[in-house]
């Protein structure tokens, strides 16, 4: 509750580094990067006789709200809307705000979380109160909570018949936004001073921007005691015991309009760069490149996390910079992935060594190149790390691509899906989607397989025709031998699925 009672009003920030936004249309919410907008500010009330809960108000005058609605028909989050208050059904518009460390988890009244969506429409940018089915999904349930002001234009919308003149006059008489911090919440208005002007990103002291404060240049260090380098070949990176080498400096960048990313550029003039490509087939891990694209996407992206004395690189979508030990072809390689064993949990923890340090005035940051921004994780087709599907040597290039030993077998095939749209398309389905293994050959164990894997339920396992390119559901066994195979998940509420019905397909 610290978090919500030493301010008027806030901001929500997603583990995507999104927004919780009030939409134009007064009913819905969901996510945006434009956290300086007025849409994303909520105004906090304070419920009385109720000191564990809050009520959330957007610009619109209207309360977040935990509805019963399901988002889509047969998945387990429900929407969450703007509404207006309704005496009586009090509990709808309560949220019980739960620590997490430097973030918290907004509690509904029916013991789901608020939770801020990713992945292919139409769940990207959605919010729904629902509760975390696998691991992968653990964050979606974190927020930043940033202070903010409300400015004075803005006031009339916010307060409506439950606030006093004298609430009003407290918003308008507020600090300007800064992070809402542990740190900064007792502290006196002179310490606050100085804490503004350390404060170089929201909940700085979590995402470990502190290591990379001011400097320009620096080194990683792995859990292995070796060096993170820039490949001579200027496409990979490895690991290496030679810290003393150009390849082990990486030199900074911050991303303009964002306090807590940065990239790495090798001395290649090359982004450190998180592929959507398996480092081997049948594996989690995807490869660490060095690339230079056209447009510098998410993938080039880093978010620093402090871990103790030490820091994990966290890319947009989850995953974390790993250096790999054990026998070829694993060591000495880079990958980002989610460690899954208590034995590799260190592999991901970097050591960093500032080797130069950028002069400059407080507050003022190092200004990264002026190029457009994507959101989007997948690469230009001129990139190395672009995949295309339909190379009939796909797997040979992919088992050739490490110099030592060749992919350990395994059991099972390596299935890779994408998630269709309401209309059945497919975004970008060129480029190779997830994956992941299956040892059977029926389609309703494969379907069981994939609702525990992405959290969705009645999913339709579908395949596209190669005579006209149209969907159809898995119906028959899986073809024998273990063959690599590409599918395409339906949601049970599409319109496509609904045509399948009328054709009779299910």
């Amino acid at each position: 509750m610290e978090f919500f009672t030493k301010t008027k009003a806030v901001k929500l920030r997603s583990h995507l580094d999104k927004y919780l936004v009030a939409d134009d249309d007064r009913e819905k919410v969901r996510q945006s990067r434009k956290g300086s907008s007025r849409k994303a500010k909520w105004m906090v009330e304070l419920v009385e006789g109720k000191s564990q809960v809050v009520r959330l108000k957007s610009c619109h005058g209207r309360y977040l709200t935990a509805s019963e609605i399901p988002f889509l028909l047969g998945m387990t989050g429900n929407r969450v809307v703007q509404a207006d208050f309704e005496p009586g059904l009090d509990w709808k518009f309560e949220w019980e705000p739960i620590r997490d460390g430097f973030q918290v988890r907004l509690k509904s009244w029916c013991g789901k979380y608020l939770r801020g969506n990713g992945g292919t429409p139409p769940w990207r940018n959605s919010i729904t109160q629902d509760e975390p089915h696998s691991s992968a999904t653990q964050n979606w349930i974190l927020w930043d909570v940033e202070a903010t002001d409300l400015p004075a234009e803005d006031v009339d919308s916010f307060s409506g018949s439950v606030m006093s003149s004298s609430a009003s006059d407290d918003i308008l008489g507020s600090e300007p936004s800064s992070p809402m911090s542990v740190f900064s919440m007792n502290a006196s208005p002179r310490q606050n001073s100085k804490l503004k002007v350390r404060q170089i990103s929201s909940n700085k002291f979590r995402t470990g921007m502190d290591f990379f404060h001011n400097a320009r240049a620096v080194r990683l260090r792995s859990h292995h005691d070796k060096y993170l380098l820039a490949d001579e070949d200027e496409d990979a990176v490895t690991q290496d015991r030679n810290g003393s080498s150009k390849n082990a400096r990486w030199v900074v960048e911050y991303v303009p309009d964002y306090d807590n990313i940065i990239r790495l550029k090798s001395c290649y003039g090359k982004y450190l760069t998180a592929s959507n490509q398996p480092f081997l087939l049948g594996m989690t891990g995807r490869k660490v490149l060095q690339t230079l694209p056209r447009r510098l996407d998410s993938s080039v992206e880093w978010e620093p996390v402090r871990e103790g004395s030490r820091v994990k690189l966290k890319t947009r979508y989850g995953n974390f910079l790993r250096a790999n030990g054990g026998l070829p072809p694993w060591r000495n390689s880079v990958t980002h992935d989610i460690p899954h064993r208590t034995s590799t949990q260190d592999w991901i923890l970097w050591d960093v060594d500032v080797v130069e340090i950028q002069v400059q005035s407080p507050g003022q940051r190092p200004a990264a190149p002026p190029v457009p921004h994507s959101d989007s994780l997948n690469f230009e087709s001129t990139t190395p790390s672009a995949v295309s599907i339909k190379s009939a040597n796909f797997s040979r290039q992919e088992s050739t691509d490490s110099n030592v030993g060749s992919p350990p077998k395994m059991e099972g095939r390596t299935i890779y899906y994408h998630v269709a749209e309401d209309n059945g398309e497919v975004d970008d389905e060129r480029v190779q989607g997830y994956s992941l293994i299956f040892k059977g050959n029926g389609v309703e164990e494969l379907t069981r397989k994939f609702e525990e894997e992405t959290g969705l339920e009645g999913v339709i396992v579908c395949t596209r025709s190669p005579l006209n390119g149209k969907l159809y559901p898995l119906r028959l066994q899986l073809p024998p031998n273990n063959v690599t195979m590409q599918v395409v998940l339906v949601l049970p509420s599409s319109k496509v699925a609904r045509d399948f019905e009328e054709q009779g397909f299910l």
